[in-house]
């Protein structure tokens, strides 16, 4: 296994944080890394790095943590799955460094990160992330929300992955080269655990589709699950790239027929 694979598959939401502040060294690795931070979809994505007690920011579910990063999107048809793709490479690389995170969607004081954030009307603002050293234990309340959205477990690859249509699963054996891509894409975080994302192989292209749930949407955080899919695709590009393997990503609808309430998200070819 690639160190991507094991770095992907070791990774765990923190919530229990040791209270120590980040080393000034990490830090400055950090604000230099979220000045260039990339996506393939041309959406600009904004992040900071915000000091809990100078803004008054918290989250109920969080203990121990001093600082967040967050980041802001200007509203339009790509901007979640653009964020989605660009917080999870912030994500990946704290994690390289050996600091904590986890994805923050709706359990915070929204109204102090967006000002904080100098959010603006044509803006949003869809989550934020605590960073710093975890706690040697987590804590009561953190254990029972991991064990509320199953956090250690996932959909087999048979309801998430498919052959030309819907109907068809694409068997593992078929996957060649991109299975442990695939494995990345299974685990990849995700709103309460719902895994909204769907991979259908055809033409020489890998489609992600949406499979929506309701409840995911807002206009303050935009479609949280559309964001979903965007940390899978970046998955699935860094694992392409982990196999010497070149992606790119289009907006091309293929045209294959969908069940209900699944929606064409973007393509990945290789």
């Amino acid at each position: 296994m690639s160190r991507l694979y094991d770095e992907v598959m070791s990774r765990k939401s923190v919530r229990t944080f040791d209270g120590r502040p980040l080393s000034e060294d990490d830090l400055k690795k950090l604000e230099q890394y979220i000045q260039r931070v990339p996506n393939p979809f041309g959406v600009p994505v904004t992040f900071a790095i915000l000091d809990a007690k100078q803004h008054g920011l918290s989250s109920p579910v969080l203990t121990g943590e001093h600082t967040y990063v967050a980041a802001k999107v200007e509203k339009g048809p790509l901007a979640e799955v653009a964020y989605g793709y660009s917080f999870e490479k912030l994500v990946m690389y704290a994690w390289s460094l050996g600091i904590g995170t986890v994805w923050i969607g709706g359990t915070m004081n929204r109204d102090a990160f967006e000002a904080a954030m100098d959010l603006k009307p044509n803006e949003m603002m869809p989550c934020v992330t605590p960073i710093g050293c975890a706690a040697e234990r987590r804590s009561f309340r953190e254990g029972l929300m991991r064990k509320g959205v199953k956090a250690d477990t996932r959909k087999p690859c048979d309801q998430l992955f498919f052959r030309n249509d819907f109907n068809t699963p694409l068997p593992v054996d078929a996957m060649g080269g991109l299975r442990d891509a695939f494995e990345l894409v299974r685990w990849s975080p995700s709103a309460v655990n719902k895994q909204p994302w769907r991979v259908v192989a055809k033409d020489s292209g890998y489609h992600f589709y949406e499979k929506k749930d309701k409840g995911y949407e807002g206009d303050r955080t935009g479609d949280l699950q559309k964001i979903d899919v965007g940390i899978a695709i970046c998955h699935f590009a860094l694992g392409a790239e982990d196999a010497g393997l070149t992606p790119k990503i289009e907006v091309d609808d293929p045209g294959i027929e969908t069940p209900q309430d699944t929606h064409y998200v973007a393509t990945v070819r290789l």
